[in-house]
């Protein structure tokens, strides 16, 4: 079953005060390396039958009208994820 991933961030110039807490609790734990932390949203459309290009586009809408917040986020990306194979 195909799976369409759709990622959502919150817009650049805006303040992400989620982001801006996990960043002070790394920075608590330690870590002073990772200097920002932005926090997002994914969500994952699984799919009956192919996807097409009618079919993206689709996603793309209901990303920009549904998934998203216009006036705060951004949708980043609209992807049919990679199916994962078992090697033996």
């Amino acid at each position: 079953m195909p799976t369409i991933v759709v990622e959502v961030m919150p817009k650049a110039e805006l303040l992400d005060p989620a982001g801006k807490a996990v960043a002070g609790a790394i920075h608590r734990l330690g870590e002073s390396r990772i200097t920002d932390v932005r926090l997002g949203k994914r969500f994952e459309l699984h799919v009956d039958g192919a996807v097409d290009d009618a079919l993206l586009d689709t996603a793309r809408q209901l990303a920009a009208d549904l998934l998203s917040n216009g006036v705060i986020e951004d949708v980043v990306s609209v992807n049919v994820a990679e199916t994962a194979t078992a090697s033996a």
